[in-house]
C-alpha cells in the first residue's frame, strides 16, 4: 500500500509507538507540539519525527507519478539519574524491536540506530538516551 499523505506516515510512527507504551510498564510518550511536565524520577519518551528529502521514481506530471521520501523518528528515552542505565536500555530495546526493519501500512523502516547516551541531557536531571530510526514511504501523486 503507497501512502500519499505525510500526517498518516506520522499517525502510523506515533500510533505504534503509543500502543507499546501503553503495555506494562506503562511510559508516558510526548510528540511534537505537546506540552508535558515530567514527574521528578519518573521514565518517559519524546518522539520526534521529521521528514526529508524525496527522489523521482516514475516521472510524469503531477498526476500517475511516485516519489520516494524519506524521514526519521528520534526517540529520547529518559530515566531517573543515579539508578544505573539498565532501566533506560529496557526502554531503548522495546523501541528498537518495534521499528526494526519491519514495514507497517507501506512505510519501511530502516535498522534503528542506538541507543547513544547524552551527555547533557535535556531536560536535566535525567539519563538520557537516542534510538534514531530512518524511514521510507512512497508518495503517489
Amino acid at each position: 500500500m503507497a501512502v500519499a499523505n505525510r500526517n498518516t506516515v506520522r499517525a502510523v510512527v506515533e500510533n505504534r509507538l503509543a500502543a507499546e507504551l501503553a503495555n506494562d510498564p506503562v511510559l508516558p510518550v510526548v510528540f511534537h507540539n505537546m506540552a508535558y511536565e515530567p514527574t521528578p524520577g519518573s521514565s518517559w519518551v519524546q518522539c520526534l519525527l521529521s521528514f526529508g528529502s524525496g527522489e523521482y521514481l516514475t516521472h510524469g506530471s503531477t498526476t500517475d507519478a511516485s516519489n520516494r521520501v524519506v524521514g526519521i523518528v528520534v526517540l529520547n528515552v529518559f530515566t531517573p539519574l543515579g539508578v544505573g542505565a539498565g532501566a533506560n536500555y529496557t526502554i531503548a530495546k522495546r523501541i528498537r524491536d518495534l521499528y526494526n526493519r519491519v514495514i507497517v501500512s507501506g512505510v519501511y523502516f530502516d535498522a534503528p540506530i542506538g541507543p547513544e547516551a547524552l551527555g547533557s541531557p535535556s531536560p536535566e536531571g535525567y539519563f538520557q538516551t537516542q534510538v534514531r530510526v530512518t524511514f521510507e514511504f512512497i508518495e503517489e501523486l
